[in-house]
């Protein structure tokens, strides 16, 4: 596995931010956000040395608004048409996918997959035939994260499908290799005809291109603001290294927040808790988003972080009131920042019993 993604990793998006955790029968009241959300965001990128932002805001199904801050290696000003990589944000839009040709009747949620793919690795243990799109999306494969972490490379099985979670890149890679299969095109190709064109997703691709402008990427920076040296995954990734725009992903995030991209049948399952990331808390699994609940009033919370090397990135959708945030940065210590306004933008108030 390419050395960027020794370096992807899922955090727990509610400690993270907030630093608490949620035990079952409590509640969160998340408040109105303020105007002028995003205006500590200079302020910040100079405490936390990162040298580029990309942030977009959402009030009542709709872009409140959406900014750039800093400027490229190369000296020019960033804007909506500057280009990230956006790590594990990858994973909701492939997840998207799936669940937009499930809705289409091409793909059944609970079909084992084997019919289409079987992964060498796995030939002589038939716990593949218990991997399915539901599995896959709600990181119950119990695959590692990526089977270079593995000894011996290869990929193999910690757990039973299906009883537990456990987050996997690799499990990810194994869909899209059984989606690849059975369409007879690449996730690329897919992508484009169900999503990335409805969507108006013209900056969009699974991994960079020598069709893209170098001149318009926010290279990854280390905690000291100083530009990482790195080679451009070219290669399709169905858990990492989506290129994209601000522009762009916010398109995808309305989609997801206004309920549009699916049927309301197919939505409620990608937001229903699949399985506990943690037992005892409120911290679940849903298809292919973290979801928390319950927060006050009924209302629930999508989330999902991104990390490689030199990109920290997080996007939280609260479906109910129609509310949100996306945030692109290009610096290990975006976390740093991206704490900072949240914090600001959803006020959440003290836990309640």
């Amino acid at each position: 596995m390419n050395r960027c993604h020794k370096f992807t990793w899922y955090t727990t998006a509610f400690l993270l931010v907030f630093s608490v955790t949620l035990t079952k029968g409590q509640t969160l009241k998340p408040v109105q956000m303020p105007a002028g959300c995003l205006d500590s965001i200079p302020d910040l990128m100079k405490r936390y040395k990162v040298p580029v932002v990309a942030a977009s805001v959402f009030e009542n199904g709709k872009i409140k608004e959406t900014k750039v801050f800093g400027r490229l290696a190369n000296g020019s000003p960033a804007n909506i048409n500057t280009l990230f990589n956006v790590a594990s944000l990858t994973k909701p839009v492939t997840a998207l996918l799936t669940l937009k040709l499930i809705d289409a009747g091409k793909l059944d949620l609970d079909e084992p997959l084997y019919k289409y793919w079987i992964d060498p690795d796995l030939k002589p243990d038939e716990r593949y035939k218990r991997l399915t799109a539901r599995i896959i999306l709600s990181h119950q494969t119990g695959f590692p994260n990526w089977r270079s972490q593995n000894p011996d490379k290869k990929l193999a099985f910690m757990f039973d499908p299906g009883t537990k979670y456990s987050y996997s890149g690799e499990g990810y890679e194994y869909l899209r290799h059984a989606l690849e299969s059975k369409f007879h095109r690449s996730l690329q190709q897919l992508a484009d005809s169900v999503l990335f064109t409805p969507l108006s997703m013209k900056n969009t691709r699974y991994g960079w291109s020598d069709r893209l402008d170098s001149a318009r990427f926010a290279d990854p920076h280390d905690t000291k603001g100083e530009r990482i040296k790195m080679v451009k995954i070219t290669q399709t990734i169905a858990a990492d290294w989506l290129v994209t725009t601000i522009s762009d992903y916010t398109k995808f995030g309305l989609a997801v927040l206004t309920g549009t991209a699916l049927s309301p049948e197919t939505f409620a399952q990608m937001v229903s808790p699949q399985v506990e990331m943690k037992p005892g808390t409120v911290e679940n699994m849903g298809l292919g988003w973290e979801v928390m609940t319950p927060l006050e009033n009924g209302e629930y919370l999508l989330m999902h972080t991104g990390a490689d090397d030199g990109v920290k990135t997080l996007i939280i959708l609260l479906p109910q009131s129609k509310r949100g945030i996306i945030l692109f940065t290009n610096g290990n210590n975006g976390f740093e920042l991206v704490k900072n306004i949240i914090k600001n933008a959803f006020h959440f108030k003290e836990l309640t019993p």
